[in-house]
């Protein structure tokens, strides 16, 4: 199967009050990961390659892009690739030719006016080249210990930003947190639902690893569609490679690589059981 558009993925979900996984890829083992637990699921799901992996990978985004894509188009369910939390226009500007078919950018360290300017010019830039572009309004937790939890996005604000930016889909901050290790957000439901009815594109979550099942669905349900998913598998994948080499005296990566993939596949099946309502089979 061919690399689906990410806007196609999110719109059918916003359409059947779906949820669409989009879950954050470091190394192969977490694409293949989240492949296999798609497919499992039944479901289609985002793979998100973010500025930070890229850093990570020696500023050099393209290698893993073209590994994602590949293991995406030999996939039995949709799967989109997606560019998160761009704030480099250099990074932005090879997206395209990278083989995204979106990208989020982030200027939500700015002020209002300044965030609004800049990500107005990106999202210009991304149509132009085809790309569909998400942003982020009121700054979402987590994000190098800087942003509040407790930071909301006014519905009003929200209606200002899109209009005025031209942006495709919208971060808002609900309650949650980046970089979670535990389920222990709040998220504001009621809150959801009023940014659901007032802007008119989806609604996207960061930090969703920190979000109680229960809450997770009421929030589904509520209005939010892209669901990101990043902190959920490090600690599914680098738990399974402790336990694995706590056990054994290994040399050989495969053996505690597999266990740590297998290990993103069965959260990634669990997540989309949660967001898209269909069961994940163990």
């Amino acid at each position: 199967m061919s690399l689906t558009p990410t806007g196609d993925l999110v719109a059918a979900a916003r359409n059947a009050g779906e949820g669409v996984g989009a879950f954050n890829v470091i190394t192969i083992e977490h694409a293949e990961g989240v492949v296999a637990g798609a497919e499992s699921a039944g479901a289609p799901a985002i793979l998100q390659i973010s500025q930070n992996a890229v850093r990570y990978r020696q500023n050099r985004v393209e290698p893993l892009a073209a590994a994602c894509a590949l293991i995406a188009e030999a996939a039995a369910v949709p799967i989109a690739l997606h560019l998160d939390h761009v704030d480099d226009l250099d990074l932005l500007h090879r997206a395209a030719d990278a083989g995204f078919g979106s990208v989020m950018f982030d200027a939500s360290h700015l002020d209002y006016a300044d965030n609004l300017a800049a990500t107005r010019s990106a999202a210009t830039w991304a149509h132009d080249n085809g790309l569909w572009i998400e942003a982020e309004l009121g700054e979402v937790g987590g994000k190098d210990g800087v942003h509040s939890p407790t930071a909301r996005t006014d519905p009003d604000e929200a209606v200002a930003y899109v209009s005025g930016t031209g942006v495709d889909a919208l971060a808002v901050a609900v309650g949650s947190s980046h970089a979670m290790t535990a389920k222990s957000a709040s998220l504001d439901i009621e809150l959801v639902g009023r940014l659901r009815a007032a802007v008119p594109v989806p609604l996207v979550l960061h930090g969703s690893s920190g979000v109680l099942e229960d809450d997770l669905r009421r929030a589904v349900a509520a209005g939010l569609t892209k669901i990101n998913v990043g902190t959920q598998l490090n600690v599914a994948f680098t738990g399974a490679v402790r336990r694995e080499l706590a056990d054994h005296a290994r040399t050989d990566p495969r053996k505690y690589l597999r266990p740590a993939r297998d290990a993103v596949a069965e959260t990634v099946a669990d997540v989309l059981s949660i967001i898209s309502g269909r069961r994940a089979p163990h």
